[in-house]
């Protein structure tokens, strides 16, 4: 799996003390929502907008508790 971070999701990552293998585990393993342009992964206390732009290749949006 290869996630790609807009400038705002790394913002919210170090906001949040949020790290890349939660955001992973949480995209694998969370509920998914589909909203207006991709999905929204909840697992726990964390929340993942992302988007699927490849063959196992995810747009992190933004990342929040």
């Amino acid at each position: 799996m290869i996630i790609r971070l807009t400038r705002h999701a790394q913002d919210k990552m170090i906001l949040f003390e949020v790290t890349k293998e939660q955001i992973k585990t949480t995209i694998k393993r969370g509920s998914k929502f589909k909203q207006t342009e991709g999905y929204l992964a909840v697992y726990g206390y964390l929340k993942v907008a992302y988007r699927i732009i490849g063959e196992a290749v995810y747009k992190i949006k933004t990342v929040y508790v």
